[in-house]
């Protein structure tokens, strides 16, 4: 499959199955699931044909693994970062001691004075590995990444639930549990 076909499968996947369902006119139930052959049949019928093989490489191959397949492989569904509302069955977890979030330089000011809130989305997200906070924080402009002090907020009782993707969700985190990451180990 062309990987110019495949990103753009994916991103529309990612309207569907996270922020807006009804743009082909399904409906997600209470986990974030919809039968593959409903997903495909609404698609198609809005102008955006894809094989059951074209939707199975997106899955596979996604780098950030977005997607995921119920056992028998009869349904589909976001891994996470959903706008509408879903309960993907996630327990809770003990995250690292440390966990990061990616973001935009610009960002930085209002973030370290009201802390990281979820947004349009239902969750934080965080990473586990700064690699991938740099990779996150560059879609919005020059990345800064914040560490998190996760066993700070996990000794308070915030609750942490990590995705199939291994991405770290909570539903909020104080100003005073960040700061900023230096690659060097400076603490900022």
């Amino acid at each position: 499959m062309e990987e110019k076909r495949a990103v753009r499968i994916s991103k529309f996947l990612s309207l569907v199955l996270r922020h807006d369902p009804g743009a082909v006119g399904i409906v997600l139930d209470d986990a974030g699931w919809v039968g593959v052959d409903d997903l495909m049949a609404a698609c198609a019928a809005k102008g955006r044909r894809f094989s059951r093989a074209e939707l199975e490489h997106v899955v596979a191959t996604n780098n950030k693994k977005r997607f995921a397949f119920c056992e028998d492989g009869t349904r589909i569904r976001a891994s996470q970062g959903h706008s509408v509302e879903v309960d993907l069955g996630l327990e809770r977890a003990v995250p690292p001691d440390v966990l990061f979030h990616g973001t935009g330089a610009r960002t930085v000011p209002v973030i370290m004075r009201e802390g990281l809130r979820p947004m349009s989305r239902q969750d934080v997200h965080l990473s586990a590995d700064v690699r991938t906070a740099l990779r996150v924080g560059a879609r919005h402009g020059r990345p800064v990444v914040l560490a998190v002090d996760a066993a700070a907020l996990g000794r308070e009782g915030h609750a942490f639930r990590v995705s199939a993707n291994g991405v770290w969700l909570t539903d909020h985190v104080p100003p005073e549990r960040l700061r900023l990451h230096h690659e060097d180990g400076a603490r900022g």
